[in-house]
């Protein structure tokens, strides 16, 4: 039961992530777009006071993954590796782009800062995709659990296609966010790019998702054997139309809301189709790690579980103070980015 507990938790601090990180990312994928000094001033500041808050979700569920399924965490992070550098690398250099952009007012100096950003952020959506992708097909185990293949095979297309579709929600999620922070000349070109933002989500999604049932099939053996989980899979669907919807009647914040439980909702779905999974091995499916013979012991999984009790609402009440203190329309100001 504990094990079941832990793969619902940590699920829950990657979804917290993704929806928070998410809009993030989808920003800095958004920043090139707009020309203006001035604009570009407004975007990095709708994200400035929460960024580097959000991605402490990130820091929770690898730590948690870390202690309750030490096995996958290892054999996860050392398949991925050189990915997982990348990722860090473009995730310390986004930080490092918003922190420096606004030190010069030089043209070139913002420029330069400006191009990091946007691509730093391009990049780390694509390869969080790209790692979910595999995780979704399968990569190669040994009867001993370590990594069996090579860093170029986790470049396949099927993994290159999900980091793509990834980056596509993000932009999407990012998108409406910044609808509901700006207003003036750059909200109302915002609401010119926006549906076709979403189009090309649902493009990337539809094509996904006849992809993911060629490449593992098996995705669907949960929901045949529990049709409970069909909502699972009508969750994402009903909250991209109710998207659609919201941005036709101008409501960015009820957009924003339905944008979310997408996110949330598509790593549910990936979630119970993996389950009991962690790490699907392909081809030799008995090689695959399990929440039972990943995990740390019962009386280690029991001490975490208090430690969460505290921890998890420390985060989420400070996640919500810094959203609720920083709400509104963005203002630029002496002390903005």
């Amino acid at each position: 039961m504990l094990n079941v507990i832990w793969f619902c938790l940590i699920g829950i601090l990657f979804i917290g992530y993704a929806i928070l990180d998410g809009f993030d990312l989808g920003t800095g994928a958004w920043h090139l777009f707009v020309k203006k000094d001035e604009e570009r001033r407004l975007l990095l500041n709708a994200i400035g006071p929460v960024w580097d808050g959000n991605e402490v979700w990130l820091i929770a569920g690898g730590g948690a993954l870390f202690a309750a399924f030490p096995e996958a965490y290892a054999t996860v992070f050392s398949g991925f590796y050189p990915a997982f550098m990348v990722l860090l690398a473009a995730l310390i250099f986004r930080a490092v782009s918003i922190e420096f952009r606004s030190r010069q007012p030089g043209r070139w100096w913002r420029q330069l800062w400006d191009v990091g950003f946007s691509l730093s952020s391009v990049i780390a959506a694509v390869l969080l995709g790209v790692a979910l992708g595999n995780l979704t097909r399968g990569i190669p185990l040994g009867p001993d659990h370590e990594f069996a293949g090579a860093f170029w095979g986790l470049l396949n297309p099927y993994a290159l296609l999900i980091g793509l579709t990834t980056l596509a929600l993000f932009s999407m999620h990012g998108g409406i966010y910044l609808l509901v922070k700006t207003e003036g000349d750059v909200h109302d070109r915002l609401w010119g790019w926006i549906m076709w933002s979403v189009l090309f989500f649902v493009a990337c999604y539809v094509v996904a998702t006849g992809a993911t049932l060629a490449v593992n099939p098996r995705m669907m053996f949960p929901m045949r054997e529990n049709p409970v989980l069909l909502g699972v899979v009508l969750l994402p669907l009903i909250a991209i139309v109710n998207i659609v919807r919201e941005l036709r009647l101008r409501q960015a914040g009820r957009a924003f809301a339905s944008s979310s439980i997408a996110v949330a909702s598509l790593l549910m779905l990936f979630g119970s189709s993996v389950f009991p999974n962690l790490v699907i091995s392909n081809p030799q499916s008995e090689n695959s790690l399990t929440i039972v013979n990943a995990a740390s012991s019962q009386r280690t999984l029991s001490f975490m579980l208090v430690i969460a009790g505290i921890g998890l609402p420390m985060v989420l009440a400070y996640t919500a103070i810094v959203h609720w203190v920083f709400r509104g329309k963005v203002r630029l100001g002496p002390a903005s980015y």
